[in-house]
């Protein structure tokens, strides 16, 4: 699998392809790692009291925890897969511009929101992936997070990938800390993880997300350490099957979310009408 990725992005420019090298490894270099580190990255905006207020206020999580998660899900992919240039690209964008037009939101939080799109699957990949990210393939998410960033409205945001990843972790290093309202938030999105599952596997799912949480993230939550063993165990059974997962011939058909049976839509969506119908669900 890794052999066809790196050879699909070796005469690729980092930043002039950055959105073909996107494409390419979110598509074919273990997906599902991923999709898993982006829905973690969100997760980890909850521990900024202000973002975490501002969700929690909504009420978006609490009474539609699915479709809120989907929606944000698949406007994502949609950039992501057809390019942020592209007419459903540009679509989605445009949507999430004007949901978000509603709340008075800073610039640095948007910027740090941004940021974890970029920082949190680079650490995902290094602990868990069938391999690290090459440095072409780290730059170009920069590249392409800094062009969804610039039509989203965001200023100042850091001109080298090396100060934007220095924001990202001094932020959460000032920021993050307990609040109901984020703590409220991070529970509505758990019940939508635990959702997924059969109902008697739904504590050691539970007990499994504690403990993919780094402490910083974990303690803003209040949320139990996991035992070491726990840990040990989990961490080296993420990085067996990533071993596994290596031996397997290259992924030929490209994975697609927005081609994937969706729970909110089970028989497609339209794009212009994604979101909360009002800004305020309560």
């Amino acid at each position: 699998m890794t052999q066809s990725v790196l050879q699909k992005i070796e005469h690729l420019d980092a930043k002039a392809d950055h959105q073909e090298i996107i494409r390419t490894t979110t598509a074919y270099e273990y997906p599902f790692l991923m999709q898993k580190a982006l829905e973690f990255a969100l997760f980890r905006t909850y521990a900024v009291p202000s973002i975490g207020k501002l969700l929690d206020y909504t009420n978006h999580f609490h009474k539609e925890g699915q479709k809120r998660y989907d929606d944000t899900a698949l406007l994502i992919a949609e950039w992501v897969e057809n390019g942020y240039d592209s007419e459903k690209g540009r679509a989605a964008i445009k949507r999430m511009n004007q949901l978000h037009h509603h709340w008075s939101i800073s610039n640095d939080d948007y910027l740090y929101v941004l940021s974890c799109f970029i920082y949190v699957p680079r650490e995902w990949y290094a602990m868990y992936g069938t391999r690290s990210l090459t440095e072409k393939e780290m730059l170009a998410m920069y590249y392409f997070w800094v062009e969804v960033g610039k039509l989203m409205g965001l200023k100042n945001i850091p001109e080298t990938d090396a100060t934007f990843e220095t924001y990202f972790r001094d932020y959460e290093h000032q920021h993050f800390a307990y609040s109901d309202e984020g703590r409220r938030v991070a529970d509505a999105t758990i019940n939508v993880f635990l959702s997924w599952y059969p109902s008697f596997t739904r504590p050691m799912v539970l007990r499994t997300i504690y403990a993919l949480l780094d402490d910083p993230l974990r303690q803003a939550f209040h949320y139990p350490a996991p035992s070491p063993a726990f840990k040990s165990f989990l961490v080296g059974s993420l990085k067996f099957v990533a071993r596994v997962i290596r031996l397997f011939p290259p992924r030929r058909k490209p994975y697609r979310r927005t081609q994937e049976p969706n729970l909110t839509y089970p028989n497609g969506y339209d794009i212009e009408t994604m979101g909360a119908s009002e800004p305020v669900a309560k």
